[in-house]
């Protein structure tokens, strides 16, 4: 990891994004590792990305690694989404060309949001098995109201509850694989190399514009251009 993360400001929460590879090292396109549920970003370039040509990223959600949190919970995926989106939007300022995704579980799901809503600075998305992928139900539930004790560490205890239930439509998650296919410019703009597929997994999977791989490494190499 190269020295300490920049911090990039989130309504009330500091994002730590840190840089595992700079940019001064390759100078390609941009690598951003999202993590999954209750996990942080690695201290190192995975060896699944050791190939890729330009800088590689990592960010750590709100409440997750050293990002800071909340008051009180609240956490929802489009929350993480949000995260994901201010750092793109930070690297689009930085570099030039768009930002590759690599989400593990919950990251995965975060990634495919954020690349069909910025699908013109994304450059296509990766999903992979990880905590966090499955979520919570499909379809519309009544769930009961949750109280954790509050701890003064990462992960926050409201973010492995609350997004650890979240709903996870099938049309929803769809919806984003379309808006990334529109945007951009790419045949398959997002790669599946999950082997556990939840119902909005399988659902994104059947969609045309999605590929399947059999490994992070060749899914990344479709995105090295």
């Amino acid at each position: 990891m190269s020295g300490a993360p920049t911090l990039i400001e989130h309504n009330r929460v500091r994002l730590a994004l840190h840089t595992l590879r700079s940019a001064d090292v390759a100078g390609g396109p941009d690598l951003l590792l999202l993590h999954g549920l209750g996990e942080s970003s690695p201290v190192e370039v995975p060896a699944f990305a050791a190939a890729w040509p330009g800088p590689i990223h990592a960010l750590d959600f709100t409440g997750h690694g050293a990002s800071t949190r909340p008051t009180g919970g609240g956490y929802t995926a489009e929350i993480l989404m949000a995260d994901a989106d201010a750092a793109v939007r930070h690297l689009t300022t930085t570099s030039t060309g768009a930002t590759t995704i690599v989400g593990r579980g919950l990251g995965g799901y975060i990634g495919l949001l954020v690349g069909g809503a910025r699908a013109e600075q994304v450059r296509g998305v990766v999903i992979a098995d990880g905590p966090g992928l499955s979520g919570g139900p499909s379809v519309p539930t009544s769930q009961p109201v949750v109280r954790v004790e509050p701890v003064d560490s990462n992960p926050d205890p409201y973010a492995l509850v609350e997004l650890g239930r979240d709903l996870r439509p099938r049309d929803y998650a769809t919806a984003f694989v379309r808006l990334a296919i529109e945007g951009s410019g790419l045949d398959d703009p997002v790669t599946v190399t999950a082997r556990f597929r939840p119902r909005w997994l399988q659902a994104v999977v059947e969609q045309p514009g999605v590929a399947e791989a059999g490994s992070i490494a060749e899914a990344l190499a479709r995105y090295h251009g």
